[in-house]
């Protein structure tokens, strides 16, 4: 059987530009960038930023990050989103949700959507 290297999800931007300096502010490395699309990564997690719209896409998006700490996220995103203007697709997009407890899932997860309405979790895997 044929084997993968590596799997990076497209994701749309209602201002391309806003959604690429709100993942950048938010720690995301920028490897490339070209007219249409950008590369950004954050530990060993990639994905296709692409100047793209669809309100249905974005808004059914979600993108699972796991990290140690999700409450220290929680405070990352919103300082950042407190001292920075990002324009978006809802007036209340960019945002974040303090960290609750997912059960079913046994992680702790913060909750934060970007510009475009893209759903990001930021999960804590609890003992």
């Amino acid at each position: 059987m044929p084997s993968a290297t590596d799997v990076k999800p497209f994701i749309g931007s209602f201002d391309f530009e806003s959604s690429r300096d709100f993942y950048i502010a938010l720690g995301w490395k920028l490897n490339w960038e070209k007219e249409t699309i950008a590369e950004l990564e954050l530990g060993d997690c990639r994905f296709f930023l692409q100047r793209y719209y669809n309100k249905t896409f974005c808004e059914n998006l979600m993108l699972h990050i796991t990290v140690d700490d999700a409450q220290a996220w929680y405070e990352h995103v919103r300082t950042i989103i407190e001292s920075n203007s990002f324009p978006s697709a809802n007036e209340d997009e960019p945002r974040v949700d303090p960290p609750k407890t997912e059960e079913d899932r046994g992680q702790l997860v913060t909750y934060v959507w970007d510009p475009a309405g893209v759903l990001l979790h930021f999960a804590q895997r609890l003992s």
